[in-house]
């Protein structure tokens, strides 16, 4: 296969890094799984935006100090600076937020100081991702194809010129590109517990530990303090931090409120795990009560329905939850523009690290960040266009890859277990 520009993954950077790419290029898209399962479809509390200039520094140290200040201050100016113009894209991509009228409603967060995060009931990142994919499908330019699984990268002399890749059928085939994106997600699926898709599990991050391109904090993973414990088998549901943000609280075994729920994530996920392993218990109690019904089946229509076909009424009843492996703060390291160390490649999204989260991400700061640097991805792709000396007698060994699914596997956790170790 050739392409001018492939992109790996169609979350919300992968496809949004596509829609800023110019129309008269030849893009291709390929994703693990089906178009619609992709973390961005899962992201239930909403997007932060700079609401006013006002705004600018409690953004930016809530952001910082829920990172513990291991953040990239530039990156992080850069993603504040930048979300009007991206919640401006949304819009006319045809993404409805929730309104107060003819002005944006915001709900607020646990760690940040104030309301300003835009939302579209409790699935903002299905409302998102939906449209940028709807988009995608109509332009002429965009091919994406399903179902087919990065295994390798195609490149020499640190110049990356494509990837081999196993399509749905079995087979392995090259796809040749100028350019490419690498968008894949996160790495839940290497944990037992997480919130993430099972199919997610880090094969970015694999490829860039076999070739030597520059990482950056890949120990650095988030647990989301609220998921809904339940002895069932796969991804766990996500309560979303919104539900604290709008006065939920948490409750021990005793029904007793032990900890201040607006923290940052991190720090509400140690309070949890403490009163567990102090009790004894599996999980602790999440309380909606002082939450007016009303606003609950309005604003949390999904995690209400999803807790009722549980058996739990959240509007009668506190529901059972636990701390799972959320998020991705470490990654390929990358710059302001999203170049990672090799040359014609650029990684966004999870997959990335450019520094904006630092060592713990700020609720609803992931869509942004993930938008906000793969539109600088496709700028400077455009910016920079040359064609590449193609690799046009290569061909796919597929012995190579016989085994590389737990290879890749053991190779990350590996690493991530290493790195941890350098921190301590």
């Amino acid at each position: 296969m050739r392409t001018d520009i492939l992109i790996v993954g169609c979350g919300v950077a992968g496809l949004y890094c596509g829609l800023n790419l110019p129309e008269d290029k030849k893009i291709t898209i390929v994703t693990k799984n089906k178009a619609r399962r992709s973390d961005s479809f899962l992201a239930q509390g909403g997007i932060c935006v700079l609401r006013d200039e006002a705004d600018f520094k409690p953004f930016y140290e809530d952001t910082m100090k829920a990172g513990h200040y291991e953040n990239d201050p530039d990156s992080v100016e850069v993603m504040i600076r930048s979300s009007q113009d991206v919640i401006g894209d949304l819009v006319g991509f045809g993404v409805k937020f929730e309104m107060d009228g003819e002005a944006f409603s915001y709900t607020r967060e646990g760690a940040h100081s104030r309301p300003r995060i835009l939302f579209h009931e409790d699935e903002t990142g299905k409302e998102i991702t939906s449209c940028l994919l709807e988009t995608a499908r109509s332009r002429e330019n965009i091919t994406l194809i399903e179902n087919f699984t990065m295994i390798d990268l195609i490149c020499k002399d640190n110049v990356c010129t494509g990837i081999v890749g196993r399509d749905e059928d079995g087979e392995y085939v090259s796809v040749q590109a100028d350019y490419t994106v690498l968008a894949t997600g996160g790495i839940g699926g290497l944990f037992k517990h997480s919130t993430n898709y099972r199919h997610l599990t880090g094969d970015a991050i694999a490829l860039a530990l076999k070739y030597g391109i520059k990482l950056k904090n890949i120990d650095y993973i988030q647990i989301h303090p609220t998921t809904l414990y339940t002895k069932k088998n796969g991804r766990e549901f996500l309560i979303s931090e919104s539900v604290r943000g709008e006065g939920a609280v948490l409750l021990d075994a005793n029904g007793e409120r032990f900890t201040d729920e607006l923290q940052p994530r991190d720090v509400v996920a140690g309070a949890i795990f403490d009163k567990m392993r102090e009790q004894g218990t599996e999980h602790v109690w999440l309380s909606l009560a002082p939450i007016p019904q009303e606003e609950i089946k309005s604003h949390f229509p999904n995690i209400y329905q999803h807790c009722l076909e549980e058996g739990y009424d959240v509007t009668r009843e506190p529901i059972p939850v636990v701390p799972s492996q959320h998020y991705f703060m470490g990654g390929i390291d990358v710059d302001l523009v999203s170049k990672t160390s090799m040359d014609r490649l650029y990684a966004v999204g999870e997959t990335a690290c450019n520094g904006v989260h630092g060592k713990n991400r700020l609720a609803s700061n992931s869509l942004l960040e993930s938008l906000v640097f793969a539109k600088r991805a496709a700028l400077d792709i455009t910016k920079a266009y040359t064609p590449a000396q193609l690799h046009e007698d290569f061909v796919p060994n597929p012995e190579k890859y016989q085994n590389y699914e737990e290879e890749y596997k053991e190779l990350v956790l590996d690493a991530i277990e290493k790195e941890r170790k350098n921190h301590e």
